[in-house]
C-alpha cells in the first residue's frame, strides 16, 4: 500500500471519529449534580460569578430564579455545549465513562482552561493512564485550594479510570 492510499485511509479514520459524537450518561449527569448541588436562587460561586440551578453561569445575575423543573432542563442544554467541547479537542477515542468525566471537568473548568490543559496534550497523546493525575491539578478557586475542588477532581478522576467515585 502506497504512502497516500494509507494517509488517506487514515484521514477516513480521524473524520469518522470527529462525525461521532458522544453524548454525556446518566452517571455523568450524577456526579455533575452532586458536586454542584442545585440552587434555585442566584449566588456567588467560589470563584465570585453569578451561578444557578447546577452551576449556569451564563446571563445569570443577582435576584435571578428558576423552578427544579428549569434548572434540570438548563443542564440538560447546557451539556449540548460541554459535550461538543470534548468531541471537538479529544483526538483520543474515549469510553463513555472517561468522556463522562472529562464532561463534568469542562463544566466546571470551561473550555478555556481544557484547550490550555497540560491534562489535553496528555490525553491527546493517548496517554490515558496520566490523565488523572491532570485532572486532580485544578484544585483551585482564585488560587485557594479548595476542599470541594480536590473531592471533585478525586471523583473525576475515578470516573475517567471506571473506578467507584461515590466513595469520595
Amino acid at each position: 500500500m502506497n504512502l497516500k492510499k494509507l494517509s488517506s485511509i487514515i484521514e477516513k479514520l480521524l473524520q469518522a471519529k470527529r462525525n461521532k459524537k458522544m453524548k454525556i450518561s446518566k452517571e455523568g449527569l450524577s456526579l455533575i449534580k452532586k458536586f454542584e448541588g442545585c440552587e434555585l436562587e442566584a449566588y456567588k460561586c467560589a470563584a465570585g460569578v453569578w451561578t444557578i440551578g447546577y452551576g449556569s453561569t451564563k446571563g445569570v445575575k443577582e435576584g435571578d430564579t428558576h423552578t427544579q423543573e428549569e434548572a434540570d432542563k438548563l443542564l440538560l442544554h447546557e451539556m449540548d455545549e460541554y459535550e461538543g467541547y470534548i468531541n471537538e479537542m479529544v483526538t483520543t477515542n474515549l469510553k463513555q465513562n472517561q468522556f463522562d468525566s472529562l464532561v463534568s471537568w469542562v463544566f466546571n473548568l470551561g473550555p478555556a482552561n481544557l484547550k490550555a490543559s497540560t491534562m489535553l496534550k496528555v490525553l491527546n497523546l493517548g496517554n490515558l493512564e496520566g490523565v488523572p493525575e491532570q485532572m486532580k491539578r485544578w484544585n483551585k478557586a482564585n488560587g485557594k485550594t479548595l476542599d470541594g475542588l480536590i473531592r471533585r477532581r478525586k471523583a473525576e478522576a475515578l470516573l475517567f479510570e471506571g473506578k467507584e467515585w461515590q466513595e469520595v
